[in-house]
């Protein structure tokens, strides 16, 4: 019984709006702990993409930067590795940039191993996933390789599940 008073009082917990003004406002490190200052990429569509290297999506690597070498003059693609779904990105830092230089030949963005749901979902997904902090709609993170399009402006566009394709017309439509 405790555990379902537990559960429905997390359901009614108010969600909590960030002291962020924009996306430009949040702070993440990479995956070798410098900061990741994203007014540098002001003018840039953003795709953020919870990333893990043990996970039946995982090729999608190949796709996404395939996407970010299309469309790079436009186009920054944020890779966040996330541990939450199925144990899939149990590696360090060294372990997770090598396993996607080796394998994909990955050169976009990739951040520091963070939560992107729960409690302690860093604020980047809190930004990422509540209206009251986005301005546009909530979502929940379903499992790896959820993509999430903002405009030049850092305006959420959309959110797309994994099984859509970077490469998809549903997200590469923003970017022609």
């Amino acid at each position: 019984m405790n555990t379902l008073k537990a559960f429905v009082s997390r359901l009614h917990t108010p969600l909590k709006r960030l002291n962020k003004e924009s996306i430009y406002d949040i702070s993440i490190n990479d995956l070798n702990g410098n900061p990741i200052n994203f007014k540098d990429f002001q003018g840039k569509y953003l795709l953020f993409v919870n990333v893990a290297s043990k996970c039946g999506f995982t090729p999608q690597y190949k796709d996404l930067q395939q996407l970010y070498d299309t469309y790079k003059d436009k186009l920054e693609i944020i890779g966040v590795p996330c541990n939450q779904f199925g144990n899939q990105e149990p590696g360090s830092a060294n372990d997770i940039e090598t396993f996607c230089q080796i394998n994909y030949g990955v050169t976009f963005t990739i951040t520091e191993k963070i939560k992107v749901k729960g409690k302690d979902k860093h604020e980047l997904y809190s930004w990422l996933t509540e209206k009251i902090n986005n301005g546009v709609k909530s979502s929940n993170v379903k499992w790896n390789f959820q993509k999430y399009l903002l405009d030049p402006k850092g305006q959420l566009i959309d959110y797309f599940f994994s099984i859509t394709n970077p490469m998809s017309s549903k997200i590469t439509k923003y970017l022609k």
